[in-house]
């Protein structure tokens, strides 16, 4: 995907000359500072002073809708994300996606369903900031885990596709989930959450190694100085991403399947996903999941010592100390060569899988996204 921007232009105040082709001021808004609880100065107003382009100026319409066409062709983009959706009229954006012709991934910066819902009428997908709230709510915040159907009943009844919505717990608009909440225990609830829930998973860099800046530009750290591929979170993810891929989670739809003050579990397929925002330990029979009868499924994490056979549907759960677990079928693929007559100690999870490799982003959101 690339990264792109039509509302404005960079900041060059009121010196358009240095801007090509947009060098005219009748390119442009007058100059003015938005309103934020009026949606037309919204639209024509300045975002940090950077001048703001006039989309119903047909040329310059025009011009950005060729640009994007142009773009996508020239360097076989699969999709692209686009900045400050809000800050133009919804019209322009229904345009601007059709000349791309690929995937859109738009940023919709605010956390009400009703407000960023319909923008989807008018683009592929939009980032999940409703659902980004309610992750720092629930693990940061220790907010009861009910406020994530409560969240998802909200979505479905403004977005017109949920598996299209981008989940993320970090990015770089945003101070980091540690700079705000310095538990990591919680940041890894988090993170196995918006890897595995509902939606298209976006993760940021940095999070794989515990990163925690502030406001931009705290939150743009360099990555090249200090990757390190045995970190705890980025052997998790690692995992998290092996056992989704194996499972093709993304085949199968989001099904909650228990939910209290401080557990949440959910599954996708034969794949269970059980979490706490608590570092009290969690017990709980988990009913009616979707494996069969009779079936032996282990937790990913530690799949020669925590596995068990399903009975009348039931799997049972024990969350030690703030611990997620995910718990997919013996017989996965996941596990090809693990020793599971090894003890603990010997046996080596042999998941070598990219942070992103099984993130791949289609234009049919819904059937392609992997």
């Amino acid at each position: 995907m690339v990264d792109v921007v039509a509302n404005h232009v960079a900041p060059i105040d009121m010196d358009f000359s240095q801007i090509n082709p947009f060098n005219s001021a009748d390119h442009y808004h007058n100059k003015c500072d938005i309103n934020w609880s009026d949606q037309g100065s919204v639209e024509y107003c300045r975002l940090a002073n950077l001048p703001d382009l006039s989309q119903e100026n047909g040329w310059v319409r025009d011009q950005l809708k060729n640009w994007v066409k142009n773009l996508v062709n020239d360097y076989g983009f699969d999709g692209i994300r686009i900045d400050t959706i809000p800050e133009v009229p919804k019209d322009f954006w229904s345009e601007y996606g059709e000349s791309a012709g690929v995937f859109q991934m738009g940023e919709c910066f605010n956390g009400d369903p009703a407000y960023v819902g319909p923008y989807q009428q008018h683009l592929t997908a939009l980032f999940n900031y409703p659902m980004y709230y309610t992750i720092l709510d629930v693990w940061g915040n220790g907010k009861s885990m009910q406020g994530i159907p409560n969240r998802i009943d909200q979505e479905k009844m403004h977005f017109q596709d949920m598996d299209a919505l981008g989940l993320f717990v970090d990015n770089h608009d945003n101070p980091r989930f540690l700079h705000q909440h310095g538990d990591q225990t919680m940041f890894k609830g988090a993170l196995t959450f918006a890897l595995t829930a509902q939606g298209i998973p976006f993760y940021y860099y940095g999070s794989e190694q515990a990163y925690a800046g502030g406001a931009d530009p705290g939150n743009r750290e360099s990555l090249w100085q200090d990757m390190n591929r045995n970190s705890d979170i980025y052997q998790m993810t690692a995992k998290i991403n092996g056992a989704r891929k194996a499972q093709q989670i993304w085949d199968h739809p989001f099904e909650e399947r228990y939910v209290m003050d401080n557990f949440y579990c959910f599954q996708r397929g034969q794949f269970l996903v059980a979490t706490t925002n608590s570092h009290n330990d969690q017990t709980y029979t988990v009913p009616n999941t979707a494996f069969s009868e009779g079936q032996e499924v282990c937790n990913i994490f530690y799949p020669t010592s925590d596995c068990q056979t399903v009975s009348e549907g039931n799997v049972n759960v024990y969350l030690k100390n703030g611990e997620s677990k995910i718990y997919v079928p013996k017989t996965s693929s996941f596990f090809d060569g693990i020793d599971f007559e090894a003890s603990p100690e010997d046996a080596i999870l042999m998941s070598k899988e990219s942070i992103v490799d099984d993130i791949e982003v289609a234009p049919v959101s819904s059937e392609f996204v992997q």
